[in-house]
């Protein structure tokens, strides 16, 4: 297994780590958009948190992807190089940035950075060149500069950081926010205002908000008890587990 097949699988894992940088930035703490802020027909909150869900689901796999790639790389310890690893894993990471511009924001449209902003263009554009262009150009530079090979202690070290950002970013996008204590629910189409209520009942819940369909609701509920709702037709549970994470985060 060459050096290429090392740095391959360190573009995957960056590309994944952008996709959650985006995701966890832009989708939850700033809530500047969401996935499918643009297209027709998307704007149920519980459609946009749901297909959020399914990115966020997606970037997992990636993840897993490229550290099952960089560990099986990791047994010919002649081909791991320390510097140029982190310049692949940048690479990848300005990669998801040019390709979520390219054709999200200006082929696709289905969403733009800053969508209050009266001149969202500005906002892509300096998205694509601060998270984009200058992460390549660094890994660019790492790639080229080289750099002596790694001692088996340095390369498991390096497989160890890695995968911690990998964890720790998709559990960050699960913790709720320091000022959130309540559980938001997001129902099925097919639930109406009695099961809503019969759901509340059954895990002890109290109301604290709902739109007029009660098909996404605010509640205040003993965190071992959230699971319950899933038997009784959740789609969707704040802080339960992926793609719930997302939730977590809405303003609603």
């Amino acid at each position: 297994m060459g050096t290429s097949s090392w740095l391959r699988w360190g573009g995957v894992l960056g590309f994944a780590l952008g996709g959650f940088f985006d995701g966890i930035l832009l989708h939850q703490i700033l809530q500047w958009h969401h996935l499918l802020s643009l297209v027709p027909g998307m704007a149920d909150i519980r459609l946009q948190v749901l297909w959020d869900g399914y990115f966020h689901a997606l970037m997992y796999v990636i993840a897993i992807a490229g550290l099952w790639g960089l560990w099986r790389a990791h047994r010919n310890i002649g081909d791991i190089w320390g510097r140029q690893l982190v310049g692949a894993v940048a690479i990848g990471f300005g990669l998801w940035h040019i390709v979520d511009a390219v054709l999200s924001h200006w082929l696709l449209g289905i969403h733009r950075i800053k969508l209050d902003s009266p001149n969202p263009l500005l906002w892509d554009l300096l998205w694509f060149f601060a998270f984009g262009v200058i992460p390549l150009v660094i890994g660019w530079y790492l790639l080229r500069g080289g750099g002596r090979h790694a001692t088996f202690a340095h390369s498991t070290m390096a497989l160890i950081a890695l995968t911690c950002a990998t964890i720790g970013a998709g559990a960050w996008s699960l913790r709720p926010p320091i000022d959130q204590p309540f559980t938001t629910v997001v129902f099925g189409p097919g639930v109406g205002p009695a099961e809503v209520f019969a759901a509340l009942a059954s895990v002890d819940a109290r109301l604290v908000w709902t739109d007029p369909a009660m098909g996404v609701v605010v509640v205040d509920v003993e965190l071992g008890q959230r699971w319950g709702f899933y038997a009784k037709g959740a789609m969707l549970v704040s802080g339960s587990g992926v793609p719930a994470g997302c939730l977590t985060w809405t303003r609603v």
